[in-house]
C-alpha cells in the first residue's frame, strides 16, 4: 500500500477518537495530513533579551528564573503561578494562570524560553500565561488550524511521524526541467520545510514550490475539462433566431444582453459544444439572454432544457418564459419534484416525442426516466448550487449539447480565471433601464427601534419586506436567532402583521409554501435566514433589515439586498451592526456607497480572501490547500502560461514527465466530484 494512503489511526497515538476529529478538519489518511499546512508560525530561534523584546508582540525571550514559584489562589476555580526571570540585566515577572504543570517546570537558576507578549512599562517587564520550553526548543515552530480536543501540538507530532515515515519516499509530479525554469525545490524538500522550517527563508521556498504545483495541477484539471468538450456537437446551430426574437420583446434590450446573447450563438455555431458562463449582478437581465439563445435552438429544430435549484425558481423561470414566448409557436412547460406522477409520465412522453421545445425544471430533469427526441441546449441558473456531476447528468440526455450556466453572484475576474476554467466567460455589466437604486444604510443596534417603525410604514401602505437573520438558532449570545427573532417579533413589535418564517432547516416543501405565501402576498413580514439569498421576484417587497450585518460577507449582503427593489417602488436596506472592527465597517461603508455587484466582489475577495467568497466551499470545485488566489496572482499567470504549454504539447499527459502530473490531476478532481454530491 502506498504510505500515503495508510489511514491517519494507523500512526501512533491516535486511536478512533483522536481519527474522528482529524477527519472533521478532512484529514484522513497521512497524504492528507502532509498537505494539512501550517497557518502560521512561532520563531522560537529569534531570542530577544527582557529588555530588547518588543512591546505587546508575539516574541520568544530567553531568561533564568532567578525566585521560586508562588502559589496564589484568588477565588475558588482561578490559582496565580508567579515568579521572576531575568537576562542578567532586567526583571521580567512571569505569571501563569491555572496551570499547575507549567509552573512545575520552572526552578530557580535554570534558564528557559519564553514565548509571549511582553507587557509592562520601561521600568517593569511582565508575560502573562506565556508558552514555556527548555532553551534546546529554539526553532520556528509550527501552529495548525486546530478543532476542540485536537490542538496544535499534538497535529504537530501526528506530522513529524507523517514526514518521517513517508518523507524519503515522495516522488515529485514536476520534472527536473519545469523545477529548474522556475527555480522551485523538490517536493520532499518543500513538504519537510513548509512543516519544520529551519529559518523563515525555508518557508518561503517551501510556499513557492506548493503553491506553485497547486495552481499548475489545477489549471491543468481545468483545461483537460474544457478539452473533454471537444466533440462534434449534436446540435448544429445555422441560423441566428436571436433578433427576431428580441424584436418581439416589449422593452430595448441592454447593448450587454446583446453582446451575450451574440457570443452564446457564435459558439453554438461551431462544431464542437458551446461551455459557457453568463455572469451577471440580480436584475441584469439574464433570463432575458436565456430565452433568446433557446428561441434560437428551438427555431433550429432542437430542444432546450433549463435547470433551476428550487422548485419556486422553476415555477418563476417557466412563468417569464412562457410570457416571452407568446406569439410564437416555442412550447414550454415545468417539471418538477412535486409534480403527480401521471403528469410526470405525460410530460416525458410529449419530450420524447418532441412536442415539448422547452423544460424547465428542477434536479427532476435529471430522473432516469427523463429522455428527450433531440436535447441541444442544456441551461443551469445559479450553477455553483449544483455541483459537476449534477450539471453533466442533464447534458448527457442529449448528443454532446451546448451547455449554458447562469450565475448572479459576482464574480471578480481573477477568481473567475480559476473557478471557471473549464467555461467561457459572458459578463452583464448594466442594469435595464428604470431599474431602482436601492438605498442602504448602516447603524447600531440603539437604531433598531426606528428601522422598525420605517418597516411597520412601508407594510402599512400595503408593501412587503424581509428581516434577514445569521443563524436558525440560538446560538452565540451575540447573534439573533431567526426562529427566537420570529416568535418575538409576531408576538411582539408585529403582532398586527402576518409574520412568516423561513430557513434552511425546513423540508423544501415548507420553504416553497412560505415563499409562495410571501409573493402572493399572504405574508407581510419575511423573517429569514440566507436561504433567501437566491429567491423569487417579489416586485412588492420594497425593504430589509439584516441583523448582525457584519456576519455576512459583501458579496453576499449584496444577494440579500438584490431581493428588495425588484418593482416600481423606492426600496431601502438597513444594515445593523455593533461591530467597531475596521474590517468589518468598512465592508458596511462599501455596501452603503455602490450597488455594482462586480466592484463588491473585488472588494469582498481583498477583504476576506477566496476561501470564504462564498461562504460555504463552491460545489465540485477542488479545495486549494495553501494558494490563494488573491495575493498568488503571479503564481497563478505563470501556472497557466505552463497549463497551456504542457496541453498543448500532450492533451492527455501521457508522456513520462508528465504521469505525476497527471496522478496529481486525478487525485483532485476525484475529491472534487466527490464533494459535488455532497
Amino acid at each position: 500500500m502506498n504510505e500515503l494512503d495508510r489511514k491517519i489511526e494507523n500512526l501512533s497515538g491516535i486511536g478512533p477518537k483522536r481519527a474522528a476529529l482529524f477527519r472533521k478538519m478532512g484529514v484522513d489518511n497521512v497524504g492528507a495530513l502532509l498537505e494539512f499546512y501550517p497557518r502560521m508560525y512561532e520563531d522560537w530561534s529569534k531570542c530577544y533579551t527582557v529588555s530588547s523584546a518588543p512591546l505587546d508582540t508575539q516574541c520568544c525571550v530567553k531568561a533564568t528564573v532567578v525566585t521560586s514559584v508562588k502559589e496564589h489562589r484568588i477565588r475558588k476555580g482561578m490559582t496565580l503561578y508567579k515568579c521572576t526571570a531575568t537576562d542578567g540585566a532586567t526583571n521580567m515577572l512571569i505569571t501563569i494562570f491555572n496551570n499547575k504543570y507549567a509552573a512545575a517546570k520552572l526552578r530557580a537558576g535554570e534558564e528557559f524560553l519564553f514565548f509571549g507578549k511582553v507587557g509592562g512599562n520601561f521600568n517593569r517587564k511582565e508575560m502573562s500565561s506565556p508558552q514555556i520550553e527548555p532553551v534546546q526548543s529554539a526553532v520556528i515552530r509550527p501552529i495548525y488550524r486546530q478543532t476542540e480536543g485536537l490542538n496544535s501540538n499534538a497535529i504537530e507530532a501526528a506530522v513529524k511521524q507523517a514526514v518521517s515515515l513517508v518523507g524519503d519516499k515522495l516522488t515529485d509530479p514536476l520534472c527536473d526541467d519545469i523545477r529548474r525554469e522556475y527555480q522551485l525545490c523538490h517536493r520532499r524538500f518543500a513538504v519537510e520545510r513548509i512543516h519544520f522550517p529551519k529559518t523563515s527563508e525555508d518557508v518561503d521556498v517551501a510556499k513557492k514550490r506548493l503553491v506553485f504545483e497547486e495552481l499548475l495541477v489545477l489549471q491543468l484539471g481545468m483545461l483537460r475539462l474544457k478539452g473533454r468538450n471537444r466533440e462534434l456537437t449534436g446540435a448544429n446551430i445555422v441560423t441566428d433566431y436571436s433578433d427576431e426574437f428580441l424584436s418581439k420583446l416589449p422593452f430595448e434590450p441592454t447593448s450587454a444582453q446583446r453582446r451575450a446573447i451574440k457570443e452564446a450563438v457564435a459558439d453554438m455555431q461551431g462544431k464542437t459544444p458551446m461551455n459557457r458562463l453568463l455572469q451577471g449582478d440580480v436584475g441584469s437581465g439574464k433570463t432575458a439572454v436565456a430565452a433568446a439563445i433557446m428561441y434560437t435552438c428551438v427555431k433550429n429544430g432542437f430542444q432546450a432544457a433549463m435547470m433551476a435549484p428550487t422548485e419556486i425558481l422553476a415555477e418563476q423561470h417557466c412563468a417569464s418564459l412562457m410570457k416571452m414566448m407568446q406569439g410564437t409557436k416555442v412550447r414550454v412547460m415545468l417539471l418538477k419534484g412535486s409534480t403527480p406522477a401521471a403528469e410526470k409520465r405525460k410530460i416525458n412522453e410529449l419530450l420524447k416525442s418532441g412536442e415539448i421545445d422547452i423544460i424547465i425544471g428542477t434536479h427532476a430533469l435529471i430522473q432516469n426516466d427523463v429522455e428527450f427526441k433531440n436535447l441541444g441546449l442544456v441551461i443551469t441558473d445559479e450553477q455553483h448550487r449544483f455541483g459537476v456531476a449534477q450539471r453533466s447528468a442533464l447534458s448527457l440526455k442529449g448528443q454532446n449539447p451546448h451547455i449554458y450556466v447562469m450565475s448572479a453572484t459576482p464574480i471578480p475576474r481573477t477568481l473567475g480565471l480559476i473557478m471557471y476554467g473549464d467555461l467561457d466567460i459572458s459578463i452583464l455589466d448594466e442594469l435595464p433601464k428604470g431599474r431602482q437604486k436601492i438605498e442602504t444604510y448602516s447603524v447600531n443596534s440603539s437604531y433598531r427601534q426606528r428601522a422598525y417603525a420605517y418597516v411597520k410604514k412601508h407594510l402599512d401602505e400595503g408593501r412587503q419586506g424581509y428581516i434577514v437573520c445569521p443563524m436558525v438558532e440560538e446560538g452565540e449570545l451575540d447573534l439573533v436567532a431567526a426562529v427566537k427573532y420570529y416568535e418575538t417579533l409576531s408576538k411582539g413589535e408585529f403582532k398586527n402583521y402576518t409574520v412568516g418564517l423561513l430557513h434552511g432547516k425546513m423540508k423544501s416543501a415548507e420553504k416553497d409554501q412560505v415563499m409562495r405565501a410571501f409573493k402572493n402576498g399572504d405574508i407581510q413580514l419575511l423573517v429569514s435566514t440566507t436561504v433567501v439569498e437566491v429567491g423569487v421576484d417579489v416586485p412588492n417587497a420594497v425593504i430589509m433589515v439584516i441583523e448582525n450585518a457584519d456576519r455576512f460577507g459583501l458579496s453576499q449582503l449584496h444577494q440579500l439586498r438584490g431581493r428588495v427593489g425588484r418593482g416600481e417602488h423606492k426600496s431601502t436596506c438597513i444594515l445593523i451592526s455593533d461591530a467597531e472592527n475596521e474590517d468589518a465597517v468598512r465592508r458596511l461603508k462599501v455596501m452603503c456607497k455602490t450597488d455594482n455587484g462586480f466592484a463588491i466582489a473585488d472588494e469582498d475577495l481583498k477583504l476576506r480572501g477566496p476561501g470564504d467568497f462564498f461562504g460555504s466551499r463552491q460545489h465540485g470545485l477542488p479545495e486549494l490547500k495553501i494558494a490563494n488566489i488573491f495575493t498568488d496572482m503571479a503564481v497563478l499567470k505563470s501556472a497557466q502560461r505552463l497549463a497551456r504549454e504542457i496541453i498543448k504539447k500532450d492533451e492527455m499527459l501521457t508522456l513520462p514527465e508528465h504521469l505525476g502530473l497527471r496522478e496529481s490531476v486525478d487525485k483532485l478532481f476525484e475529491r472534487a466530484e466527490q464533494n459535488s454530491f455532497n
